[in-house]
C-alpha cells in the first residue's frame, strides 16, 4: 500500500498573508511542516503542492520535493488530486502547511485505518476530539461531527449537533480535526464532482463526499494540534523551539 503525503499551500491567506513564509526559528513555516512530515517516516513520498513561486522555490531550495498547481483551486482537496492524478499511489495524507508541529501518532492512526479495512469500506479517514465546553461547542469555527455506531461520518457542521433538546441524554460533542487521509478513487472523484448545496453553505467541502455517498471513518484522539493562524499563534510557536 504506497502511501503519500501531500502539504497543500497557499502564499495567500485571509488572516495572515503568506503566514507560509514567516520565519520560524530560522527556517520558514513550510519548510518545517515538510521536514517534520519527512521525519516521521510514515510515508513513501513527502510533496509540497503549491501556486506559489516563492514557496515553490523554497522547499526546492532546500532539496524538498514541490509541485506547481495547473490551475486555480478553491479547496485543497482540489489542489491535491491535480497533483496526484498521474501518481502511482493508494492512499494520500493531506498534512496542513501552517502545522509544524506534526503529531506522529495521528498520522499513523488516519494511515492504520486502510491497513485494517480489508473489506475496502473506507474512502477517507479523519480525525475528531471530544469536546465538552459549552464556548468550543457553540463557536462556529469549531467544526463539529457526528458519527454513526461504526464510526463513519452522518454529518459535519459549524452549528451545534447534535441539537440537545432533552438534556437529560447523555450526548457526546466531538470537533473535526482537519487531517485526512484519502483512497486515491475518492479523491478523484471529488475533484471531478461539483459543488452542492450543503458544502456551499457550511464551508465545508468534507462535505461533498457526504453528498456523494463517500465514506468517511473518524477516529477519535485527544490531540489538539498547533496551527499558526494568526501572528500571535506565530508567536506562541516560536517559544516552542525555545
Amino acid at each position: 500500500m504506497k502511501t503519500i503525503a501531500v502539504i497543500p499551500a497557499r502564499y495567500a491567506s485571509t488572516r495572515f498573508p503568506a503566514k507560509l513564509m514567516q520565519d520560524l526559528g530560522g527556517k520558514t513555516v513550510v519548510l518545517r511542516t515538510y521536514e517534520a512530515a519527512v521525519a516521521t517516516q510514515l510515508f513513501d513520498d513527502v510533496f509540497v503542492v503549491t501556486d506559489s513561486e516563492i514557496i515553490f522555490n523554497e522547499i526546492k531550495i532546500n532539496n524538498g520535493k514541490a509541485i506547481m498547481s495547473l490551475k486555480e483551486h478553491e479547496s485543497g482537496s482540489d489542489r491535491i488530486a491535480e497533483a496526484i492524478a498521474d501518481m502511482d499511489v493508494d492512499i494520500v495524507v493531506n498534512v496542513q502547511g501552517d502545522e509544524p508541529f506534526i503529531n506522529k501518532s495521528t498520522l499513523e492512526a488516519v494511515v492504520a485505518v486502510f491497513k485494517n479495512d480489508i473489506a475496502r469500506q473506507v474512502d477517507l479517514a479523519s480525525l475528531m476530539r471530544h469536546i465538552t465546553d459549552e464556548s468550543e461547542i457553540a463557536n462556529p469555527n469549531n467544526v463539529k461531527v457526528v458519527v454513526d455506531q461504526s464510526g463513519f461520518a452522518l454529518y459535519f457542521s459549524r452549528a451545534v449537533i447534535p441539537y440537545l433538546r432533552d438534556k437529560m441524554v447523555g450526548v457526546r460533542y466531538f470537533q473535526h480535526i482537519g487531517i485526512y487521509a484519502f483512497r486515491k478513487k475518492a479523491l478523484l472523484d471529488f475533484y471531478s464532482l461539483p459543488m452542492q448545496s450543503l458544502e456551499a453553505s457550511e464551508k465545508l467541502e468534507q462535505l461533498r463526499y457526504l453528498e456523494f455517498g463517500k465514506k468517511i471513518k473518524m477516529v477519535e484522539t485527544d490531540h489538539v494540534g498547533i496551527g499558526i493562524d494568526t501572528p500571535e499563534d506565530l508567536e506562541k510557536a516560536r517559544k516552542l523551539l525555545v
